[in-house]
């Protein structure tokens, strides 16, 4: 994912550096929690289960091979397609924290997984800083709006 410009101060100057050697070297261009392969097109039913081509086989969200086939109904119904990038991210969501073991290779899938809680965070924050805003210098917001 791409570093938003307010965040580019807390990443050391060799993070393109330090983020390929996480991703290509260590996870050898796999996520490190699913298994994806980078830069390719998987199938996925959306809850995790994805169709790994190298092995001819179906595997879970946590990268491991399913035992049976999903029913018929969930690929006819729900089989989509995705490109795999991978990212890497900060497990303990601190970007000052740079250390070996601190950093992992997701992809999309795993990343968004990772940081869900730190974004509901983020995005309660944004919207009590604009409702401020809002109160300051336009008077009250309907409720409708934040909703």
């Amino acid at each position: 994912m791409p570093i938003r410009p307010e965040h580019r101060f807390f990443y050391p100057i060799d993070w393109p550096q330090l983020s390929e050697a996480i991703r290509f070297r260590r996870a050898r261009g796999r996520c490190e929690a699913c298994a994806r392969p980078h830069l390719q097109r998987v199938c996925h039913l959306g809850d995790g289960r994805w169709w790994d081509a190298e092995i001819g086989a179906w595997r879970d969200g946590t990268g491991r091979r399913l035992r049976g086939r999903p029913k018929i109904g969930d690929l006819i119904d729900r089989v989509r397609t995705t490109r795999v990038v991978l990212a890497t991210t900060h497990r303990d969501h601190d970007s000052s924290n740079n250390a070996d073991d601190n950093l992992a290779a997701f992809c999309q899938r795993c990343h968004m997984l990772h940081v869900r809680e730190e974004h509901r965070r983020r995005r309660s924050r944004t919207l009590f800083r604009c409702r401020a805003v809002g109160d300051l210098f336009q008077g009250r917001y309907p409720e409708a709006v934040w909703h």
